[in-house]
């Protein structure tokens, strides 16, 4: 039987997308934004530096990257806090012998397993944004509220407290997130969210709590997507950033400036034998016509041209 007209009726139903989070537009029909120097490509590097609980719980979900085999899964824990202390400063050196600026996505309960990284990260004047809790403690859809509430304070506060920095960035775990995750985040003094990969620039994102920004992180150029789920080699992760970043480059010549973000892992390529490949890449990308800077001064530099209108 055919369903009545009722069925497709419902309070949110509109032109674009089916919710009010944000203004349904094309990137073609928007400003142009100009980046400092006249630059065409604003580049954002986010690092993530992650906690893994052995014992996890995988709630709803088993976290990408995650443990995989039976308790106590050794061989993956130990892969990950070796790119915690071994892969994250090769990356770093990479990053430096360029010149590219680094953001660095921390899980909260990092600043309280290992101080000491917390203390040297900050110490480079790079921002910080908040990764969550830890890896295993995801943001999902009917969660307890009061449980989402604390981890997001906590997280924040103790990344603040260790970094010294307002910390106003956030990446949920596995970009996931609950119906009241961008609430919650707006109350806690978050100033931009980045779980939503639905664009090439920054956009305003609304909250009950009010007005937050959305930072598009793209999913398909992160090297766990692409090296780890898509089984692709690493001269072909080098080669989607390039095509990308030149695709965006074209695009701005006529439409306004473009912005990038790649997020990284230090346990994927901090690796012996991929790190040669970041190299490559960093050191094509810093000859581009590229803006190099954090989430926060990307953002902060679209938000003045969008107030200028």
């Amino acid at each position: 039987m055919a369903l009545d007209a009722e069925h497709l009726m419902y309070p949110k139903r509109g032109y674009g997308m089916d919710h009010d989070r944000y203004d349904w537009s094309m990137l073609t029909d928007r400003k142009p934004i100009s980046w400092p120097q006249g630059k065409k490509l604003a580049l954002w590097v986010n690092v993530c530096v992650q906690f893994f609980p052995l014992n996890q719980q995988g709630k709803p979900f088993a976290v990408p990257g995650g443990m995989t085999m039976p308790y106590p899964d050794l061989r993956h824990f130990s892969l990950r806090e070796y790119g915690n202390r071994i892969g994250l400063f090769r990356i770093l050196d990479a990053l430096d012998n360029v010149g590219i600026v680094p953001t660095f996505a921390i899980n909260g309960e990092m600043a309280q397993r290992n101080p000491w990284l917390l203390e040297h990260l900050a110490k480079r004047d790079n921002e910080i944004l908040c990764h969550g809790w830890n890896m295993d403690s995801i943001h999902y859809g009917g969660m307890d509220s009061a449980q989402e509430q604390m981890w997001i304070e906590n997280s924040l506060s103790a990344l603040r407290d260790a970094s010294g920095q307002p910390v106003t960035g956030w990446l949920s775990p596995a970009r996931n997130e609950s119906e009241l995750t961008p609430e919650l985040l707006k109350q806690a003094g978050v100033q931009y969210c980045a779980n939503w990969v639905n664009d090439d620039m920054p956009y305003a994102f609304n909250t009950a709590n009010g007005p937050i920004a959305a930072m598009p992180l793209s999913n398909e150029l992160d090297d766990q997507f692409i090296l780890q789920s898509n089984l692709h080699s690493e001269a072909s992760y080098v080669e989607q950033i390039q095509d990308a970043a030149s695709l965006l480059l074209t695009e701005a010549e006529t439409q306004g400036g473009r912005m990038l973000g790649l997020n990284i892992h230090p346990w994927l390529l901090g690796q012996p034998y991929r790190i040669g490949y970041l190299e490559r890449l960093l050191g094509w990308l810093a000859q581009q016509d590229i803006y190099t800077a954090s989430a926060s001064d990307i953002l902060s530099g679209w938000q003045h041209q969008q107030a200028a209108e």
